[in-house]
Protein backbone atom coordinates (compact mmCIF):
# COMPACT_ATOMS: atom_id res chain seq x y z
CA UNK A 1 0.00 0.00 0.00
CA UNK A 2 1.39 3.50 -1.14
CA UNK A 3 1.50 6.41 1.62
CA UNK A 4 1.63 10.16 1.87
CA UNK A 5 2.29 10.69 5.67
CA UNK A 6 0.98 13.91 7.21
CA UNK A 7 2.04 15.26 10.74
CA UNK A 8 4.15 17.39 12.53
CA UNK A 9 5.00 16.49 16.49
CA UNK A 10 6.24 13.84 18.19
CA UNK A 11 2.84 12.21 18.35
CA UNK A 12 2.82 11.64 14.98
CA UNK A 13 6.23 9.94 15.19
CA UNK A 14 5.22 6.46 16.58
CA UNK A 15 2.79 5.73 13.65
CA UNK A 16 5.32 7.27 10.68
CA UNK A 17 7.95 4.68 11.82
CA UNK A 18 5.80 1.66 12.27
CA UNK A 19 4.41 2.78 8.56
CA UNK A 20 7.96 2.48 7.72
CA UNK A 21 8.88 -0.43 9.14
CA UNK A 22 6.08 -2.65 8.03
CA UNK A 23 6.47 -4.98 4.95
CA UNK A 24 2.62 -4.05 3.89
CA UNK A 25 3.50 -0.40 2.90
CA UNK A 26 5.46 2.05 1.30
CA UNK A 27 5.63 5.70 2.48
CA UNK A 28 6.14 7.50 -0.41
CA UNK A 29 6.58 11.06 1.02
CA UNK A 30 6.07 13.40 4.25
CA UNK A 31 4.19 16.73 4.46
CA UNK A 32 4.64 18.08 7.53
CA UNK A 33 4.85 22.03 9.29
CA UNK A 34 7.23 24.52 8.20
CA UNK A 35 10.56 24.81 10.28
CA UNK A 36 9.95 27.23 13.23
CA UNK A 37 12.46 29.16 14.91
CA UNK A 38 12.81 27.60 18.31
CA UNK A 39 15.53 28.51 21.32
CA UNK A 40 18.37 30.62 21.22
CA UNK A 41 20.06 31.87 18.17
CA UNK A 42 16.74 31.48 16.57
CA UNK A 43 17.59 28.84 14.56
CA UNK A 44 15.62 26.98 12.45
CA UNK A 45 14.18 23.67 13.78
CA UNK A 46 12.47 20.92 11.73
CA UNK A 47 9.34 18.87 13.14
CA UNK A 48 10.22 15.67 14.94
CA UNK A 49 8.11 13.87 11.95
CA UNK A 50 10.64 16.25 9.46
CA UNK A 51 13.42 14.41 11.57
CA UNK A 52 12.17 10.84 11.11
CA UNK A 53 11.60 11.91 7.67
CA UNK A 54 14.89 13.24 6.30
CA UNK A 55 17.03 10.39 8.27
CA UNK A 56 14.76 7.58 5.80
CA UNK A 57 15.75 10.02 2.96
CA UNK A 58 11.86 10.57 2.09
CA UNK A 59 10.50 13.54 0.23
CA UNK A 60 9.35 16.18 2.63
CA UNK A 61 6.68 18.78 1.79
CA UNK A 62 6.32 21.40 3.55
CA UNK A 63 3.32 24.16 2.42
CA UNK A 64 2.45 26.93 4.45
CA UNK A 65 -0.70 26.58 3.64
CA UNK A 66 -0.95 23.62 1.88
CA UNK A 67 -4.80 24.45 0.79
CA UNK A 68 -3.42 27.17 -1.21
CA UNK A 69 -0.38 25.69 -2.49
CA UNK A 70 -0.94 24.38 -6.60
CA UNK A 71 2.52 23.19 -6.42
CA UNK A 72 1.71 20.78 -3.67
CA UNK A 73 -1.67 19.96 -4.68
CA UNK A 74 0.71 18.96 -8.30
CA UNK A 75 2.26 16.87 -6.48
CA UNK A 76 0.45 14.97 -4.16
CA UNK A 77 -1.47 13.67 -7.62
CA UNK A 78 1.64 12.41 -8.97
CA UNK A 79 2.72 10.51 -6.43
CA UNK A 80 -0.18 8.21 -7.25
CA UNK A 81 -0.87 6.67 -3.52
CA UNK A 82 -3.51 4.63 -2.05
CA UNK A 83 -4.56 6.41 1.09
CA UNK A 84 -3.56 10.04 2.67
CA UNK A 85 -2.72 8.80 6.72
CA UNK A 86 -3.18 11.96 8.77
CA UNK A 87 -1.88 12.38 12.13
CA UNK A 88 -1.62 15.56 13.79
CA UNK A 89 -0.77 17.49 11.33
CA UNK A 90 -1.91 21.02 11.84
CA UNK A 91 -3.62 22.04 8.94
CA UNK A 92 -7.14 21.90 7.04
CA UNK A 93 -6.74 19.61 3.93
CA UNK A 94 -8.81 20.84 1.22
CA UNK A 95 -11.80 18.81 -0.65
CA UNK A 96 -9.40 18.73 -3.26
CA UNK A 97 -6.55 17.06 -1.78
CA UNK A 98 -9.31 14.50 0.47
CA UNK A 99 -10.40 13.44 -2.80
CA UNK A 100 -6.86 12.21 -4.44
CA UNK A 101 -5.67 8.74 -2.90
CA UNK A 102 -8.02 6.02 -4.03
CA UNK A 103 -8.23 4.72 -0.43
CA UNK A 104 -9.05 8.08 0.91
CA UNK A 105 -7.68 10.21 3.63
CA UNK A 106 -7.44 8.65 7.11
CA UNK A 107 -6.89 10.13 10.14
CA UNK A 108 -5.70 9.07 13.57
CA UNK A 109 -7.22 11.30 15.70
CA UNK A 110 -6.71 11.62 20.14
CA UNK A 111 -10.03 10.43 21.38
CA UNK A 112 -13.07 9.01 21.59
CA UNK A 113 -15.03 10.24 18.88
CA UNK A 114 -17.26 12.09 18.81
CA UNK A 115 -15.98 13.26 21.86
CA UNK A 116 -13.42 15.95 21.92
CA UNK A 117 -13.26 16.80 18.39
CA UNK A 118 -10.57 19.64 17.57
CA UNK A 119 -7.27 20.85 18.04
CA UNK A 120 -6.24 19.44 21.95
CA UNK A 121 -8.84 16.61 22.76
CA UNK A 122 -5.98 14.78 25.60
CA UNK A 123 -5.69 18.18 26.86
CA UNK A 124 -9.30 18.37 27.33
CA UNK A 125 -9.81 14.95 28.65
CA UNK A 126 -7.77 15.56 31.22
CA UNK A 127 -8.94 19.01 32.34
CA UNK A 128 -12.30 17.60 32.04
CA UNK A 129 -11.84 14.85 34.63
CA UNK A 130 -12.48 12.02 32.15
CA UNK A 131 -11.37 8.67 33.61
CA UNK A 132 -10.87 6.71 29.89
CA UNK A 133 -9.31 8.30 26.94
CA UNK A 134 -8.40 6.64 23.77
CA UNK A 135 -7.98 6.83 19.54
CA UNK A 136 -9.73 7.03 16.96
CA UNK A 137 -9.39 6.03 13.19
CA UNK A 138 -11.74 7.69 10.71
CA UNK A 139 -12.10 8.57 6.93
CA UNK A 140 -11.86 12.60 6.59
CA UNK A 141 -14.23 14.84 5.31
CA UNK A 142 -14.28 18.67 4.82
CA UNK A 143 -15.82 19.05 8.66
CA UNK A 144 -13.54 19.40 11.92
CA UNK A 145 -13.12 15.17 13.03
CA UNK A 146 -16.97 14.78 11.29
CA UNK A 147 -15.39 11.88 9.23
CA UNK A 148 -17.02 8.17 9.63
CA UNK A 149 -15.16 5.86 12.11
CA UNK A 150 -13.44 3.36 11.42
CA UNK A 151 -11.95 1.63 14.47
CA UNK A 152 -11.26 2.55 18.30
CA UNK A 153 -8.77 2.12 20.96
CA UNK A 154 -9.49 3.07 24.80
CA UNK A 155 -7.28 2.86 27.76
CA UNK A 156 -7.60 4.34 31.95
CA UNK A 157 -6.23 7.24 33.02
CA UNK A 158 -4.03 7.63 35.60
CA UNK A 159 -4.98 10.30 38.55
CA UNK A 160 -1.50 12.04 37.97
CA UNK A 161 -0.92 11.24 34.29
CA UNK A 162 -0.48 14.49 32.85
CA UNK A 163 -1.09 15.12 29.22
CA UNK A 164 2.15 14.54 27.99
CA UNK A 165 2.18 11.30 29.80
CA UNK A 166 -1.10 10.28 28.19
CA UNK A 167 -0.21 11.68 24.78
CA UNK A 168 3.13 9.41 24.56
CA UNK A 169 0.86 6.35 25.23
CA UNK A 170 -1.91 7.37 23.16
CA UNK A 171 0.82 7.59 20.26
CA UNK A 172 2.04 3.63 20.41
CA UNK A 173 -1.52 2.70 20.70
CA UNK A 174 -2.47 4.86 17.86
CA UNK A 175 0.47 3.41 15.97
CA UNK A 176 -0.99 0.08 16.49
CA UNK A 177 -4.57 1.01 15.46
CA UNK A 178 -3.46 3.03 12.42
CA UNK A 179 -1.66 -0.07 10.98
CA UNK A 180 -4.62 -2.76 11.63
CA UNK A 181 -7.06 -0.35 10.67
CA UNK A 182 -4.90 -0.04 6.91
CA UNK A 183 -5.24 -3.48 6.21
CA UNK A 184 -8.53 -4.13 7.48
CA UNK A 185 -9.53 -0.99 5.23
CA UNK A 186 -7.50 -2.66 1.91
CA UNK A 187 -9.33 -6.12 2.76
CA UNK A 188 -12.77 -4.45 3.32
CA UNK A 189 -13.07 -5.96 6.80
CA UNK A 190 -14.14 -2.56 8.06
CA UNK A 191 -17.44 -0.63 7.90
CA UNK A 192 -17.46 2.68 8.60
CA UNK A 193 -19.63 4.51 10.85
CA UNK A 194 -21.18 7.75 10.71
CA UNK A 195 -20.61 9.92 14.00
CA UNK A 196 -23.75 11.08 16.16
CA UNK A 197 -23.38 14.60 15.96
CA UNK A 198 -25.57 15.01 18.65
CA UNK A 199 -22.84 13.08 21.46
CA UNK A 200 -20.57 15.47 19.98
CA UNK A 201 -18.10 17.89 22.26
CA UNK A 202 -15.38 20.16 21.56
CA UNK A 203 -11.43 20.61 22.44
CA UNK A 204 -10.33 23.83 21.51
CA UNK A 205 -7.30 25.56 21.15
CA UNK A 206 -5.73 25.69 24.68
CA UNK A 207 -5.87 29.98 25.10
CA UNK A 208 -3.51 32.19 27.37
CA UNK A 209 -6.64 32.22 30.19
CA UNK A 210 -6.82 28.79 30.59
CA UNK A 211 -3.37 28.52 31.84
CA UNK A 212 -4.73 30.53 35.16
CA UNK A 213 -5.48 29.37 38.14
CA UNK A 214 -8.22 29.66 40.35
CA UNK A 215 -7.75 28.89 43.85
CA UNK A 216 -11.10 28.90 45.12
CA UNK A 217 -11.79 25.83 42.17
CA UNK A 218 -11.82 22.82 44.03
CA UNK A 219 -8.45 20.84 44.74
CA UNK A 220 -9.55 18.32 41.68
CA UNK A 221 -10.56 20.49 39.53
CA UNK A 222 -7.40 22.24 39.90
CA UNK A 223 -5.40 19.50 39.66
CA UNK A 224 -6.91 18.84 36.45
CA UNK A 225 -6.38 21.81 34.81
CA UNK A 226 -2.94 21.29 35.37
CA UNK A 227 -2.29 18.10 34.36
CA UNK A 228 -4.39 18.67 31.61
CA UNK A 229 -2.45 22.09 30.19
CA UNK A 230 0.53 20.66 31.67
CA UNK A 231 3.27 22.44 32.11
CA UNK A 232 1.77 25.91 31.65
CA UNK A 233 -0.68 26.69 34.41
CA UNK A 234 0.29 29.55 36.84
CA UNK A 235 -0.16 31.21 40.47
CA UNK A 236 1.72 34.17 41.87
CA UNK A 237 4.04 33.63 44.93
CA UNK A 238 4.78 36.37 46.66
CA UNK A 239 3.65 38.81 43.83
CA UNK A 240 5.72 36.89 41.23
CA UNK A 241 4.52 34.22 38.59
CA UNK A 242 4.97 30.33 39.33
CA UNK A 243 4.43 27.73 37.33
CA UNK A 244 2.71 24.75 38.78
CA UNK A 245 3.75 21.56 36.80
CA UNK A 246 2.44 18.57 39.09
CA UNK A 247 0.14 18.31 41.70
CA UNK A 248 -1.87 15.87 43.70
CA UNK A 249 -5.68 16.54 45.01
CA UNK A 250 -6.69 15.57 48.15
CA UNK A 251 -10.16 15.71 50.08
CA UNK A 252 -12.13 13.90 47.34
CA UNK A 253 -13.45 10.75 45.85
CA UNK A 254 -10.20 10.17 43.98
CA UNK A 255 -8.08 9.99 47.09
CA UNK A 256 -8.14 6.30 46.83
CA UNK A 257 -6.85 6.43 43.52
CA UNK A 258 -3.45 8.15 44.62
CA UNK A 259 -0.29 5.84 45.19
CA UNK A 260 0.35 4.46 48.68
CA UNK A 261 2.88 7.53 49.76
CA UNK A 262 0.37 10.07 48.93
CA UNK A 263 -2.19 8.22 50.77
CA UNK A 264 -0.08 8.45 53.45
CA UNK A 265 -0.99 11.88 53.99
CA UNK A 266 -4.48 12.06 54.10
CA UNK A 267 -4.97 11.15 57.85
CA UNK A 268 -2.61 14.07 58.76
CA UNK A 269 -4.39 16.28 56.66
CA UNK A 270 -8.44 15.10 58.84
CA UNK A 271 -7.83 17.83 61.58
CA UNK A 272 -7.94 20.32 58.67
CA UNK A 273 -11.09 21.86 57.25
CA UNK A 274 -11.86 21.30 53.72
CA UNK A 275 -13.35 24.68 53.49
CA UNK A 276 -11.62 27.77 54.04
CA UNK A 277 -12.10 31.57 53.78
CA UNK A 278 -8.91 31.67 52.29
CA UNK A 279 -7.90 29.50 49.57
CA UNK A 280 -4.73 29.31 48.45
CA UNK A 281 -2.71 29.85 52.07
CA UNK A 282 -0.38 26.87 52.70
CA UNK A 283 -1.89 24.61 55.46
CA UNK A 284 0.94 21.76 55.91
CA UNK A 285 4.44 20.92 54.86
CA UNK A 286 5.31 17.72 53.85
CA UNK A 287 8.79 16.52 54.46
CA UNK A 288 10.29 15.06 51.04
CA UNK A 289 6.99 16.21 49.17
CA UNK A 290 6.16 19.50 49.32
CA UNK A 291 3.44 22.40 50.16
CA UNK A 292 0.05 21.75 50.47
CA UNK A 293 -2.71 24.35 49.76
CA UNK A 294 -6.08 25.24 50.65
CA UNK A 295 -8.45 25.34 47.46
CA UNK A 296 -11.97 25.63 48.05
CA UNK A 297 -13.13 22.00 48.63
CA UNK A 298 -9.69 19.87 49.79
CA UNK A 299 -6.13 20.51 49.65
CA UNK A 300 -3.78 20.69 46.76
CA UNK A 301 0.52 19.22 47.20
CA UNK A 302 2.20 21.36 44.68
CA UNK A 303 4.66 18.61 43.18
CA UNK A 304 6.78 20.48 41.00
CA UNK A 305 6.83 24.32 40.13
CA UNK A 306 8.91 26.47 38.24
CA UNK A 307 10.10 29.99 39.80
CA UNK A 308 10.41 32.96 36.90
CA UNK A 309 13.71 32.73 35.05
CA UNK A 310 14.25 29.32 36.98
CA UNK A 311 14.41 25.57 36.19
CA UNK A 312 11.18 23.34 37.04
CA UNK A 313 12.11 21.96 40.47
CA UNK A 314 10.13 19.48 43.03
CA UNK A 315 8.23 20.82 45.58
CA UNK A 316 10.46 20.22 48.22
CA UNK A 317 13.54 21.82 46.73
CA UNK A 318 11.02 24.78 46.48
CA UNK A 319 9.70 24.86 49.92
CA UNK A 320 13.37 24.69 50.94
CA UNK A 321 14.73 27.22 48.35
CA UNK A 322 12.23 30.08 49.23
CA UNK A 323 11.93 29.04 52.93
CA UNK A 324 8.17 28.80 52.61
CA UNK A 325 6.02 28.90 55.99
CA UNK A 326 2.90 27.23 56.74
CA UNK A 327 0.33 30.47 56.49
CA UNK A 328 1.73 32.06 53.31
CA UNK A 329 -0.86 32.61 50.29
CA UNK A 330 -0.51 31.52 46.61
CA UNK A 331 -1.89 34.29 44.69
CA UNK A 332 -4.30 33.10 41.56
CA UNK A 333 -2.38 33.27 37.92
CA UNK A 334 -2.72 36.38 35.22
Amino acid sequence: MKIVFFGTPQFAVPTLEKLLNHSEFEVLAVVTQPDKRRERGNKLIPSPVKTIATTHALPVCQPQSVKKNTETLTQLRQLDADVFVVVAYGQILSQKILDIPKLGCINLHGSILPKYRGAAPIQWCLHNGEKEAGITTMLMDAGMDTGAMLLKATTPVGLLENAQDLADRLAVIGADLLVETLLKLESKEIEPIPQDNSEATYAPLIQKQDYVLDWSKSAIQLHNQIRGFYPNCTATFRNKPLKISASAPFGSACDRELPPELQEIIPKLSHLSTVSDNPGEVVSITKGLGAIAQTGEGFLLLREVQLAGKRPQSGWDFVNGTRLTVGEVFGSGS
